[in-house]
């Protein structure tokens, strides 16, 4: 069986355009699965049942994973599944019939205004470490880029005297963000006094590099969130999202529409993006309880 999970990461790739991330995400996913099927002595499409898919996500849930990553990986599996049967691999797809374990809708994390700020007055100073990290930051918050956008964002996509960046997100799709005032000026003040020393010939096409001059990793950022946030005294768990869901929860709290953060966010679907009203609204509410004489 994984010589056709090889066949649809090729085809995820070719066909579909996804990204890297997206893939393995979906090879990891898969891979347990498969793994499962051989266990069952399941060699081939032809003979995987429902019944095989519905074990399967018991023993998931046996084993702790909770039912937002259940729901996950079914979705991996019914795609899978749908291109055996494009493929003509198998004639049906006995996913198709498994309903999704019924997932909470968990609002999204975010951090207030003056915790934007005390993180970003974690970074003061003016050695290259402090002024990359304000940069990142102040970057991620400004425009509400993924984190894998961030890292793998090139000069040549950046314009910081019209104000805008150029991304690719998921679905290798671009879309066009704007750059506030102050993150122009951080990263700005990176690229003249920090990056220019570490590669001054620009030979390296990534923006934030490493001490080391090498491109900046998903994982390495999250460290400079983590050491931020403790030194900013931050009490809450927190994450490079987490910049993310404070810049669209800030926007539609001073007045921006939900179809404007929808297309900076670079989200397909409107109803991804609702979820930030439902933010906004419980907000609101515990304030009018807190604060209203009669709440």
């Amino acid at each position: 069986m994984n010589d056709y999970l090889d066949l649809f990461i090729s085809y995820l790739s070719v066909e579909k355009g996804l990204s890297a991330n997206t893939q393995e995400a979906y090879s990891r996913d898969l891979a347990r699965y498969l793994d499962f099927l051989e266990r069952q002595g399941r060699t081939t499409p032809a003979t995987v049942k429902s019944s095989d898919i519905a074990s399967f996500l018991g023993k998931l849930k046996d084993m702790g994973i909770g039912a937002r990553s259940r729901a996950r990986s079914l979705s991996s599996i019914r795609v899978f599944h749908k291109f055996l049967m494009i493929e003509n691999y198998a004639e049906t797809n006995p996913a198709a019939i498994i309903e999704a374990p019924r997932t909470l809708h968990k609002l999204p994390e975010f951090l207030t205004s003056p915790e934007v700020e005390a993180l970003f007055a974690a970074c003061a100073g003016t050695s290259g470490e402090n002024v990359r990290d304000l940069a990142m930051l102040e970057l991620l918050y400004a425009t509400g880029l993924r984190v894998s956008e961030l890292v793998n964002l090139r000069l040549r996509e950046v314009n910081l005297d019209a104000g805008y960046l150029m991304t690719v997100g998921k679905g290798s799709k671009e879309r066009l963000v704007p750059i506030g005032e102050s993150a122009c000026q951080k990263v700005g003040a990176y690229l003249e006094g920090v990056r220019s020393r570490q590669d001054p010939l620009n030979l390296n096409p990534y923006i934030f590099l490493s001490r080391l001059g090498t491109a900046m990793t998903r994982q390495a950022f999250w460290n400079i969130v983590r050491k931020r946030k403790e030194m900013a005294g931050i009490r809450k768990h927190i994450s490079p999202h987490t910049l993310r869901h404070s810049f669209a929860t800030h926007l539609l709290e001073n007045g921006a529409d939900l179809r404007s953060v929808q297309l900076m966010l670079g989200h397909a679907d409107l109803s991804t993006t609702q979820i930030y009203t439902h933010v906004t609204r419980e907000r609101l509410k515990r304030l009018h309880r807190e604060i209203h004489p009669r709440g």
